[in-house]
């Protein structure tokens, strides 16, 4: 039975952090891939293939083969399935060539305007409501948008694919009825052939960096782990914390992107560094809209409590 969600669950809000701190300290471990030598084309490949072994895993130990075997054999949700591992695979890439080329900042702010591009599709495809926080959050990031625009003379166009894709990667989860260790498991599946016959591909000319010693075959291996673990540390906290506790939260991951390309020595003008201030104004207005809304479901259900 899921626990109910509670802003002040330590074990929680402590996953989500590691979670997202995971996730902001991933472009460290792509750098440290292209140094020894490969290229973002096999970091992904790598990506696809070993994550299957470790979903896999997961789904054992969470006694949910049934649940994936279901979803292999029901053609619409596997259809579904299928166009999210699309777009997970376009953001991975997009995200693996940033993160290996320089454009980590650019990366980052993808991963800032993503939860407020996911408010704004809510409000177009779900009909929630965006309130007068939201509306200010949003426009803030479009000026944010506008000023990196001006500071790296074209549109950003890896952050806002970014943001799109995993955005249109959320729309498609939230439509399919399967768990997130399911559904993780069918995508990495779906992806497998394509990652396999690259590195096959590879290996037959000789240039395959994770297979041509025990130390890069290591590092190859490491993707596996570092593609899931993050994901199930997600799925877990996210069944146990408020929505907006996790919205609160998930700006960390951008921040330490963010951090990871100044200290790759990427340049900072101090255009962009007005452009990531109105990203981060809108941010924080994000956050203390959520906070409010919290509260409010709060007193609402202590009023519904005393009647």
């Amino acid at each position: 039975m899921t626990a109910s969600p509670s802003p002040n669950d330590p074990r929680a809000v402590g996953t989500a952090i590691a979670c997202y701190t995971l996730w902001g300290l991933l472009p460290l471990l792509f750098m440290a891939l292209a140094a020894h030598g490969f290229s973002a084309p096999e970091i992904l490949a790598h990506r696809a293939v070993w994550s299957v072994f470790v979903a896999g895993l997961v789904l054992l130990l969470a006694g949910q083969w049934n649940e994936a075997k279901q979803a292999l054999a029901t053609p619409r949700v596997f259809g579904w399935l299928a166009l999210s591992a699309a777009m997970i695979a376009v953001n991975w890439s997009l995200y693996v060539f940033a993160t290996t080329h320089h454009a980590t900042l650019e990366a980052s702010l993808g991963y800032y305007i993503n939860p407020l591009l996911n408010m704004a599709a809510g409000a177009l495809l779900f009909r929630e409501k965006i309130d007068r926080w939201s509306g200010v959050a949003i426009a803030l990031a479009a000026v944010g948008v506008a000023v990196q625009t001006v500071a790296l003379g074209h549109v950003p166009i890896i952050g806002l694919t970014l943001a799109v894709t995993f955005c249109a990667y959320a729309v498609i989860r939230k439509r399919v009825p399967a768990s997130a260790q399911t559904g993780l498991f069918v995508e990495c599946l779906v992806l497998l052939p394509f990652g396999a016959l690259f590195l096959a591909w590879l290996a037959a000319h000789g240039q395959a960096t994770g297979f041509s010693s025990p130390a890069g075959l290591a590092w190859a291996l490491v993707n596996g782990p570092a593609t899931v673990i993050p994901l199930v540390l997600f799925a877990w906290s996210a069944r146990r914390l408020p929505l907006s506790t996790v919205g609160f939260i998930q700006f960390l991951a951008p921040t330490l992107q963010f951090a990871c390309g100044v200290w790759a020595g990427e340049p900072l003008t101090p255009l962009r560094i007005v452009s990531f201030g109105f990203i981060w104004a809108g941010a924080g207005v994000f956050a203390l809209g959520a906070a409010q809304r919290s509260r409010a479901a709060r007193r609402a259900v202590v009023l519904s409590e005393t009647v």
